[in-house]
């Protein structure tokens, strides 16, 4: 399966029986804006929350489970190892990247995300429902972590020094270049030293991703040859921007999953633009 599919694909595939359709919306963005499209979903959807399948021990938001813990969820879910799943969202691209993202951590890359999302959908008059589909059935599913997708604050402050990667920041310009706040109180803006920024909106147009050719000219600045590992705020769009890469260069790129939140928090060097 493609990384990401079109509505028109979906819909020529929505009675195949290995085809898992996954809604991950919100009712609220990040930044606390509520999301407008709310009570419809695509024919035959799963609602998968994804604060329900973050780690619920931690204090950082978003934050990876542990397998077990999601492996035990996608069983409980109806998803087993050999589904076919397309996972979207109610803000067109923005919390399905996460989840696309944390399969291929789990090792199963049988998924992609729906360009445009509910959104789209929508605006092209196909059929929705009031409801979402109701898991009537456990399955095998089996999680085999990998763990070169994710860094840790410990592998990013250890890059300082061996810069074996690079890495790629998804928040805003003002707030990498530390001169707008964060959203979250009391947390420094500004970045990690030695980073780049691409805002996550950067990537996409209208909803959708941008071609080939516009993500290409996003990542110039980058080698083929350099590893990229991806961070935001808290680990959801920089896999937004992950995906836009993986789409011109092949590659699943890791995410450093406590992200801004964490690195601020711990004490971490920061650089800002007059730094």
């Amino acid at each position: 399966m493609k990384k990401v599919v079109d509505t028109n694909w979906l819909e020529q595939h929505l009675h195949d029986p290995e085809l898992l359709i996954l809604d991950a919306s919100q009712s609220t963005s990040v930044n606390k804006q509520e999301n407008a499209i709310q009570g419809k979903y695509i024919p035959g959807a799963i609602r998968f929350n994804l604060k329900e399948f973050s780690d619920q021990a931690s204090e950082l938001p978003n934050t990876l489970p542990s397998p077990e813990y999601f492996e035990r969820k996608c069983r409980d879910f109806g998803i087993n190892s050999n589904s076919k799943i397309v996972v979207y969202d109610n803000a067109g691209i923005y919390w399905s990247p996460r989840v696309w993202w944390m399969f291929q951590v789990m090792g199963h890359d049988d998924i992609a995300v729906l360009d445009g999302g509910l959104p789209a959908w929508i605006k092209e008059n196909r059929a929705t429902n009031e409801a979402p589909r109701k898991v009537d059935r456990s399955d095998n599913f089996k999680a085999a972590f990998n763990k070169d997708l994710v860094k840790s604050r410990q592998d990013v402050n250890k890059n300082l020094t061996v810069k074996s990667f690079h890495v790629v920041d998804a928040r805003s310009k003002g707030r990498f270049d530390g001169t707008a706040p964060e959203p979250r109180e009391g947390l420094k803006s500004g970045h990690i030293p030695n980073s780049s920024n691409i805002p996550f909106e950067d990537v996409l147009k209208d909803g959708y991703f941008k071609s080939p050719d516009e993500l290409k000219e996003l990542f110039k600045h980058t080698s083929s040859e350099e590893t990229l590992t991806f961070s935001c705020g808290s680990g959801l769009t920089a896999c937004i921007v992950s995906l836009a890469y993986s789409l011109i260069s092949n590659k699943i790129s890791p995410v450093y999953d406590g992200s801004w939140t964490e690195w601020a928090q711990s004490g971490g060097p920061i650089s800002t633009k007059e730094s």
